[in-house]
């Protein structure tokens, strides 16, 4: 709870704490003032300063979960860690079909959960509109990426994108919300379909895609070696008219993406500099998802981190989906990567869930708290200024 020094009776509200973290950098003996939410000013606290909210620990902007997926709540605890990406992929396409109400409730309980975890706004994955009702009334801001995929198969591509446009008409922009179609993965998009997308996209938008999740990833693009050969097989699919390109999988999806638009590569756990370096040559507007405890779930690794910091990339956070994490929490996968990369500075961590998510799904009201925006207001309790592995994080408002 707050520290009260008086009764609030005035419109605008003034809330301190040990730290405050403006969407860039931190501050110390600073205030913000709110009115009926909207940022008035971020200033410097003064001697004896009264009608203050006192908070322990540091208040930022409300944070931004960048790649989730919410449709499969159902799943918690139902696929097994540590088999990496082609055998998890083999567990959640057999568990799909499950009792609608079971899915619905679990659906409305993680909308729930990431609101009281501080979470503003998602970037989620939708390949059904099972979100859409839930979305339509939280008050989180959704940008919906509804997600296509033909399996690399001609024969598919029709029905598959008549599949996914009838998905993508049943969710709307209103309430703060946003959509999009997106690919899947390289690995599983035809050409054909890559420019469907490109064309049912209005003006400009964000698109996703899943990047160099796993090394068999660009092994089947480079020279078809890899398992991925294997996994369709296995799930039935002939891959024989598949030529590999010579080069890794992102450069194809490069190719046959909509370099004008936002790009959110997703994952990222085998990119390197040079993959990073020529993302930004084809497009300025590149950021990239990182999904920490959903990487260690899968495939027990993360992506390297330095090469990231070294090429000025710019990095948002996600939390993949209950079927490859154990919580929708960006707190916990902030303190992973810190856990594991403590060169990584506080503030450049804390910016990466924050500004540069809301500047991602361009949400441009949230993720700082300049003058006029409404990011919403959260604590993460017990921090010391730099180290993340003993806070909890509550929602202000």
């Amino acid at each position: 709870m707050p520290f009260y020094r008086k009764n609030l009776n005035n419109m605008i509200k003034k809330y301190s704490a040990d730290f405050i973290f403006d969407g860039e950098r931190l501050h110390q003996n600073a205030l913000i003032e709110f009115e009926q939410g909207i940022v008035k000013t971020l200033r410097t606290k003064e001697e004896h300063e009264e009608e203050v909210l006192y908070y322990e620990g540091l208040l930022l902007p409300g944070l931004i979960n960048t790649h989730c997926h919410l449709e499969l709540s159902h799943l918690f605890g139902k696929v097994p860690t540590g088999t990496g990406l082609l055998p998890f992929l083999r567990h959640v396409v057999s568990m799909r079909d499950v009792d609608q109400r079971e899915v619905l409730d679990a659906i409305e309980e993680q909308n729930d959960l990431m609101w009281k975890a501080g979470i503003q706004a998602v970037g989620d994955i939708s390949n059904k509109a099972d979100t859409a009702a839930t979305k339509a009334k939280s008050p989180i801001q959704y940008y919906s990426f509804i997600e296509m995929f033909d399996m690399m198969q001609a024969s598919f591509t029709q029905q598959s994108y008549d599949q996914y446009e009838a998905v993508y008409h049943q969710f709307d922009r209103a309430n703060g919300n946003n959509k999009a179609a997106v690919p899947h993965a390289p690995y599983t998009v035809t050409q054909d379909l890559f420019e469907r997308i490109n064309r049912l996209n209005e003006g400009t938008s964000t698109i996703s895609i899943h990047n160099q999740e796993t090394a068999h990833e660009d092994q089947y693009f480079i020279n078809k070696s890899g398992g991925f050969s294997d996994f369709y097989q296995s799930i039935g699919i002939n891959d024989e008219a598949f030529s590999p390109t010579g080069q890794p999988s992102i450069y194809y999806a490069m190719a046959h993406m909509d370099a004008a638009q936002k790009t959110l590569f997703i994952h990222n756990t085998m990119t390197t500099p040079d993959h990073i370096k020529d993302a930004y040559a084809w497009n300025k507007q590149v950021f990239w998802a990182t999904c920490a405890n959903a990487n260690l779930y899968i495939e027990n690794r993360l992506p390297d981190y330095k090469a990231f910091l070294d090429t000025n990339a710019t990095l948002t956070i996600g939390t993949d989906s209950l079927s490859s994490n154990w919580k929708l929490s960006i707190l916990e996968e902030l303190k992973t990567i810190q856990k594991y990369n403590s060169f990584i500075p506080i503030e450049l961590l804390l910016r990466w869930a924050t500004k540069n998510g809301a500047a991602a799904l361009s949400f441009d009201t949230l993720g700082s708290f300049e003058a006029g925006k409404k990011p919403g207001l959260v604590q993460f309790k017990h921090f010391d200024g730099s180290n993340l592995q003993s806070c909890e994080v509550e929602r202000i408002f």
